[in-house]
């Protein structure tokens, strides 16, 4: 079972700099979560439009990552390293395996961006501090359009 209420609490004890490891790590995890999403679906002929949305997701995570890399690197000039396990990724990858779990596959994913989105926003309400406040804001945005593109795909499974 994943710890969501774990991460969350370990989430709101972190300082700025902190939060901003845990996003790059997190963005660099989902890539690779979307990218072998994107493999998987293209192995079992699930058609190009999957594969690209897979593809898109995992590109819009890594340019997050790489703009808040070189953000965090000119602030505190070094890495970011995080040690906080990522809300985005839940553990659905290995619920994939044939073309007829895809809808599986996808619900869980949507939920893995809902909790992140609503946990975002609880991290928002609890934390003191502006700065910090609209960086969580941020990511929950962030999380919900992720969301929004997977709702989507569900969608045009449905009309097929």
């Amino acid at each position: 079972m994943y710890d969501v209420e774990g991460v969350v609490e370990a989430l709101s004890k972190l300082s700025y700099e902190e939060v901003l490891a845990y996003w790059i790590a997190s963005e660099l995890e989902e890539a690779r979560f979307y990218r072998e999403l994107a493999r998987r679906a293209r192995n079992l002929g699930l058609g190009e439009e999957l594969v690209k949305t897979f593809e898109k997701l995992a590109q819009d995570s890594i340019s997050h990552a790489r703009d808040l890399e070189s953000q965090f690197k000119s602030s505190y000039g070094r890495n970011p390293r995080s040690d906080v396990p990522p809300l985005e990724v839940l553990p659905v990858l290995d619920k994939f395996e044939r073309a007829d779990q895809l809808e599986d596959v996808l619900k869980a994913a949507m939920e893995s961006e809902l909790i992140a989105h609503e946990a975002y926003k609880l991290l928002a309400e609890k934390v003191n501090g502006g700065k910090l406040r609209e960086f969580y804001l941020k990511l929950a945005e962030v999380e919900r359009g992720h969301y929004e593109a997977l709702r989507k795909m569900m969608e045009g499974l449905g009309k097929n």
